[in-house]
Formats: C-alpha cells, sequence, structure tokens
C-alpha cells in the first residue's frame, strides 16, 4: 500500500469521528503508520466535522493532509463534500452520501445551499460514488450508521479485507451496535 491520505468531512452527529477511530486503528492492527487529526469545532451544534486520516508503510510525519493532497474524500453530507473538493488529488475518488443537512445561514435565508452538488463534484474529480447512504442506514435500523455505510462503500478502495473491517467494527463500536453497523457496513460494500 503506497501512502494514502484520506479526509473525512461531515457535520456533528453523523458519525465521522467514530469512522476515523474505526479506519485509523484498522490500519494500525495491519501493521501501517497512522496520524489522525480532527477539527470540530462547533460539532454538537450541527457545524463542519473533519478528520484527516493519513496511513503509510514507512512513518507519517505530519498527522495534516494539505490542498490536493487527499487520495480519497469521504463526505458524510453533500454540502462538506462541496467544500472540501480542493483537497482532493487529481486522480482521487471522493465517496458523497446525497443527504442535504442546510447550515444555519441557509435556514435563516442569507445563504443558498448550492444547487447539484454531485454534478459539480463530477465536473471537478476524477472518481466519484455517490450514495444514499442515509436510506440505507434507516433500513438497516438506525440513521446513526450512516458512518458505517459509507466506511462499507469506500473499502473497496482500501487494501484491507472485508473480514478485517468486520472484525474492527466488532472491537470499536459499542456491543448493542455491532450487529447493526456490520449491517450497515455489508450494505455499503454491496452498494
Amino acid at each position: 500500500m503506497k501512502d494514502t491520505n484520506i479526509l473525512i468531512v461531515g457535520v456533528g452527529g453523523q458519525g465521522t469521528l467514530l469512522a476515523s477511530v474505526l479506519l485509523g486503528k484498522l490500519a494500525l492492527e495491519e501493521g501501517f503508520d497512522v496520524k489522525l487529526a480532527e477539527v470540530h469545532g462547533m460539532a454538537q451544534r450541527g457545524g463542519s466535522v473533519v478528520t484527516h486520516v493519513r496511513i503509510s508503510e514507512t512513518e507519517v510525519y505530519s498527522p495534516l493532509i494539505e490542498e490536493g493532497g487527499a487520495d480519497v474524500i469521504i463526505a458524510f453530507e453533500e454540502l462538506e463534500a462541496y467544500r472540501w473538493i480542493s483537497y482532493l488529488k487529481k486522480d482521487g475518488a471522493i465517496f458523497v452520501n446525497t443527504q442535504q443537512i442546510k447550515p444555519m445561514p441557509v435556514i435563516m435565508g442569507t445563504a443558498e445551499y448550492p444547487e447539484d452538488v454531485v454534478g459539480f463534484l463530477k465536473e471537478n474529480a476524477a472518481k466519484v460514488i455517490s450514495i444514499d447512504a442515509l436510506d440505507i442506514a434507516t433500513k438497516c435500523g438506525s440513521v446513526k450508521a450512516v458512518n458505517t455505510v459509507l466506511l462499507g462503500a469506500v473499502a473497496k478502495e482500501l487494501p484491507f479485507s472485508k473480514e478485517s473491517w468486520l472484525k474492527q467494527i466488532e472491537s470499536t463500536v459499542k456491543p448493542k451496535f455491532v450487529e447493526l453497523n456490520k449491517t450497515a457496513f455489508e450494505k455499503g460494500y454491496q452498494a
């Protein structure tokens, strides 16, 4: 595996931090060096949450991904994908949940939510995978499983076996939510 930079972006409460911890722990257990950096200013109030995950066969010196340096962006919401697309490498892949969570300026009428975000992403990225992770998570039993649906979708881009992912879910997620998250991961993997 070459050095891999993954940016995970979303809105507070969507499970972006759990997703980054799960991914980081998986990479560590597979023998890679990993650095995580979390930025979650107003996360509890629906604000933007960004996690940098850097994975290397050798050593990672800085936890931050520079603009244009992400191999993969996992976006839990369309506007966050739109905001962070400049961090994606020219040949990178972006996985985007088609959910739209309107920020306060849009709700108050002082700003507009961008139109056709997925179309914009397709014009500006080499590979765009859009998935209705909210619908899949809801059908699995909880809207809070959006994170593992997206991890399932991105799992094919990364060199870890499906079994390793599922084992990591078992050891990271609270026991009462393990089966739900394993199901959500499987559905994302198949999507």
